[in-house]
């Protein structure tokens, strides 16, 4: 929509999508589209002495906020009756009249009619009362991209911002709410527990708050738990979860029956992917039996792959903490001759810690990711940076993420694995005892060449520990807009920040895929100049070679069994032919370690240095 005024701001350009560019000072929005948007007219409808005011009011500072386009949050109308449809995720989708389109989320009344509205009870809170435009706007939107073309502003994704709304759908008396925390341990769970129990309690009078012990099987196997800010006090300085979680678990039926037989009206869950989706099941049970409940999820996943939003919780704590690692790894590395300091963090598609981890320490050589694939062997490979590394500054660290090198390892082992764990995440190999291993014994055997490694795997201890003072800031957000949403009427979204502002995201839109570091981006540009590491991009080319090998061995043995078996004879001992192969061990529910098939004893994992300790096995499940 184009501006219809010049006279509107002087100095200021207005392109097409409705910006406008101050050739000079302060960015300022068009008035008269604004006008022309609120009405639901063309802008060259707009009568000029309507401009004029606006105009003036906007130089009082009156409208500076909805309409400042430098900043995140713009004022978008919504056409509803005209221009609603579903995309390809079943998301209600509006478009406003400047050509935003908003992903919205359900709400109670599309499939329960007539519901009462309510104050809200912060009208009346000393607190809040104070805070001015404290409410926010029905027409209020967070942009997805905020680095456009000028001639587009206003266009492309949009979601419905965050906070609390002048009028709600539930009477506080008669809300009684859940909490539930399903999957893996990250920083900041009990933070969240807590502040979801202190602003139900304070700021909308909510006293029935139950938590449901033990993830999604508690709402259907054991009590539940009463929840009141005495009782949640301090629980934020501990890590874990008070309620307790597990994996898996849901069985949907038993689930909302256990919602409906209790009277529950709002559901807060908190979890990473699997969880969110198991959320928006139970959304959607809850709508089709016509239920006036309230589904909120705050995503949890301390490997922050979910999409959409900025980052997950317990984000910033992991990074932090991953430093101590680092650091250890970086002393031992640097007190021994060859001395290399392997370190494994969390990361099982995405490794956003490790890159994040290895970009504040700046002690960190070379950074394994699951996006970036690597070999081992020729030029350009793992194995001829570590010992032109190590011959130049006599030291080195590695940092790999769990998710790294699996295809590699899988192509180099005789068994695949298949397994998968409660939640359906494929069980990973352990790359950090592989490298260990191939490390070592390659540079002995190649190289005659002693490998001082040391592999420290931290990701329990990181996982455990409380969250830090911005995260404890970030999860305070989170529970206070999942809380502020639930009152309002919506159901079946997620909350999160985009471009750092908090907003409501269809769970549909959040699950539809796993967030991943995208190496063509600055971030990762970054990183291998700091670490000056290989990129490996002869990786495909190392990968077909070495499937040939793998088929050529596989065809010789198959060869020499066929020619023994046909002279039926065999040599002594061949009735065991694996005795000189290796084979894999489960050990826990994520990897497994190469042994040695004859006595079932560890291959050579540990140094050849006496004395030197033999590095930890990680056997607890996530």
């Amino acid at each position: 929509m184009a501006c219809c005024s010049t006279r509107i701001s002087p100095g200021l350009h207005t392109c097409a999508g409705g910006a406008c560019v101050q050739r000079s000072g302060r960015a300022e929005a068009c008035l008269g589209v604004s006008v022309a948007e609120e009405k639901g007219l063309s802008a060259l409808r707009v009568s000029s002495e309507k401009i004029e005011e606006r105009r003036k009011g906007f130089l009082k500072g009156e409208y500076h906020r909805k309409f400042v386009m430098h900043a995140v949050v713009m004022e978008v109308p919504v056409v509803r009756e005209t221009r609603m449809g579903l995309n390809l995720n079943g998301t209600k989708v509006y478009t406003g009249a400047g050509g935003a389109i908003l992903e919205d989320v359900p709400h109670l009344t599309d499939w329960l009619s007539g519901l009462p509205t309510y104050p809200n009870p912060l009208k009346y809170n000393p607190a809040y009362s104070a805070a001015r435009q404290y409410f926010v706007e029905e027409t209020d939107t967070v942009a997805k991209d905020v680095v456009v073309n000028i001639n587009d502003v206003g266009h492309g994704i949009h979601f419905r911002r965050a906070g609390p709304r002048d009028q709600i759908y539930f009477k506080p008396e008669e809300v009684r709410a859940c909490i539930v925390t399903c999957g893996g341990l990250c920083p900041g769970i009990n933070t969240v527990i807590r502040e979801i129990v202190c602003g139900l309690w304070t700021q909308y009078g909510v006293r029935e708050i139950l938590g449901i012990d033990g993830g999604y099987r508690g709402f259907y196997s054991k009590n539940t738990i009463d929840l009141t800010p005495k009782t949640v006090n301090d629980i934020h300085k501990r890590g874990g979860t008070v309620l307790q979680t597990s994996r898996g678990g849901h069985d949907l039926g038993k689930i909302v029956d256990s919602i409906q037989d209790r009277d529950i009206n709002q559901v807060y869950i908190i979890g990473g992917d699997g969880t969110q989706k198991g959320a928006n099941a139970i959304y959607e049970e809850c709508k089709r039996r016509g239920l006036k409940v309230a589904v909120a999820g705050i995503p949890k996943t301390i490997d922050n792959d979910i999409d959409v939003i900025d980052k997950s919780f317990g984000f910033d704590t992991a990074v932090e903490e991953a430093q101590r690692a680092i650091n250890a790894a970086h002393v031992e590395a640097e007190s021994v001759q060859n001395g290399l300091g392997l370190v494994k963090l969390m990361g099982r598609y995405s490794g956003y810690i490790a890159m994040h981890a290895t970009l504040a320490s700046r002690d960190v050589d070379c950074c394994l990711i699951p996006e970036v694939p690597f070999y081992l062997h020729g030029s350009g490979g793992l194995i001829e940076f570590v010992r032109k590394r190590l011959r130049e500054s006599g030291h080195m660290v590695i940092v790999v993420a769990e998710g790294a090198g699996q295809e590699l390892m899988a192509e180099s082992t005789v068994n695949n694995n298949d397994l998968k764990d409660a939640s359906g995440n494929k069980l990973l190999l352990d790359v950090g005892l592989w490298l260990c291993t191939i490390l070592k014994d390659h540079f002995q055997a190649e190289f005659r060449e002693t490998l001082n490694l040391k592999y420290i795997d931290p990701k329990y201890m990181i996982r455990a520990i409380p969250s830090n003072a911005s995260d404890n800031v970030y999860c305070t957000l989170l529970a206070h807009g999942a809380i502020h949403g639930a009152m309002a009427g919506y159901s079946g979204f997620t909350v999160g920040p985009i471009n750092n502002r908090h907003c409501y995201i269809p769970i549909k839109r959040v699950v539809a895929k796993s967030r991943n570091v995208n190496v063509a981006d600055r971030m990762w540009a970054r990183l291998m100049s700091s670490t000056n590491q290989p990129n490996f991009s002869r990786y495909e080319e190392v990968v077909q070679r070495q499937r040939k090998l793998n088929a050529q061995k596989q065809e010789e043995v198959e060869n020499e069994k066929s020619t023994l078996s046909s002279n039926g004879a065999s040599k002594p001992g061949n009735e065991r032919a694996t005795e000189d192969e290796s084979v894999l061990i489960h050990s826990g529910d994520r990897q497994e370690f190469p042994v040695s098939a004859g006595g079932l004893q560890p291959s050579p994992i540990s140094s050849p240095v006496a004395g030197e300790p033999t590095p930890s096995v990680d056997h607890a499940a996530p």
